[in-house]
């Protein structure tokens, strides 16, 4: 597979990664554990070099998940993960922490949990007010000089963020959502990427499953699926947002591919330094999203998709109230 480049500093990846969230946080019902190991590793085998994870995620378990099934492949393949967030007594993760005392400890405790002794790339995954982002980066720029982090990225970090962050240690990557359904990143975190020499890593780039086509006004998730909270996913917003898929249906058709191919196609069409990570629990969807690198997009195509869509108001907001709260700060 193509390879591109995240930041500076050469954090070489696979032009798409795999999102490893839904593994075993999220998503349910939760997937066998060594039915994900069996699929990570074929992912490695069918190109991929860059996984994401996150210390929440379960908690602990999907790192431990990554750890295992990417053993073997040391030194062939990235791991990114995410720091941040505070472990409360009743095991909900509701508040930040992005101290330094405490992005130390769970760096520590990742390395161990992901077999590694150096995290590739390592996000604050949710920019915490009340610790200065300098503190932040100068807790990671520490890792780093220690060897015990490669890379440092920040997620759903706003404009003036990302500038004071990267004035103290260079950021690879930030990570934030991007896809035809939520294109606000272009506004201004996209030119001040490119400006500063910033990868961008789109999560969720087909709409947490909307995008493929698969899911409509009568689609029944499981109880405990966290997309029953957000209100772009409630039975009314589906209706609303079929033309989105309509559109990629369209689109997906010229070129003999699915829709999920084309949402994914566009992405990597908008900069080389931009790498999604599609999150399946499936290989054959996995197969699929692959070959959205083989979807060649010319200026005519994007000028359709983009004319088409910029006549499409999404329904919904992508977050509760609370989320939102917790992006572009």
């Amino acid at each position: 597979m193509e390879k591109r480049i995240l930041g500076t500093a050469g954090l070489e990846v696979s032009a798409l990664g795999l999102g490893c969230m839904g593994m075993s946080f999220g998503y349910t019902p939760i997937p066998d554990r060594n039915e994900m190991i069996a699929l990570i590793r074929k992912a490695v085998e069918m190109g991929i070099t860059f996984f994401d994870t996150a210390e929440v995620y379960g908690p602990f378990t999907n790192e431990e998940l990554i750890g295992e099934a990417l053993e073997p492949f040391k030194g062939q393949v990235a791991i990114a993960t995410k720091f941040g967030w505070k472990a409360a007594a009743d095991g909900k993760w509701t508040e930040l922490d992005s101290r330094p005392e405490n992005i130390k400890k769970v760096a520590e405790a990742s390395l161990k949990r992901l077999k590694t002794d150096a995290i590739d790339l390592f996000y604050q995954h949710r920019v915490d007010l009340n610790v200065p982002i300098e503190e932040v980066a100068g807790a990671v720029k520490d890792l780093i000089q220690e060897g015990k982090v490669k890379h440092f990225g920040l997620s759903e970090a706003g404009v003036e963020t990302v500038r004071r962050a990267h004035a103290v240690q260079p950021v690879a990557a930030l990570q934030s959502e991007y896809s035809l359904w939520h294109r606000k990143p272009e506004e201004d975190i996209i030119p001040t990427l490119e400006e500063l020499g910033i990868g961008f890593v789109p999560y969720s780039p087909l709409g947490k499953g909307f995008l493929t086509g698969k899911i409509d006004e009568t689609t029944q998730f499981d109880k405990a699926d966290f997309r029953n909270t957000l209100p772009r996913f409630q039975e009314e917003n589906r209706k609303a947002n079929q033309v989105m898929v309509e559109l990629l249906k369209t689109i997906a058709t010229q070129k003999a591919a699915t829709p999920a191919q084309v949402a994914l196609a566009w992405l990597l069409a908008q900069k080389p330094w931009i790498v999604p990570i599609p999150g399946t629990t499936k290989q054959h969807r996995m197969e699929e999203n692959l070959g959205a690198a083989n979807i060649e997009l010319n200026l005519d195509d994007l000028s359709q998709i983009n004319e088409a869509a910029l006549q499409i108001t999404v329904q919904g907001a992508r977050y509760t109230e609370a989320g939102e709260k917790l992006t572009g700060r």
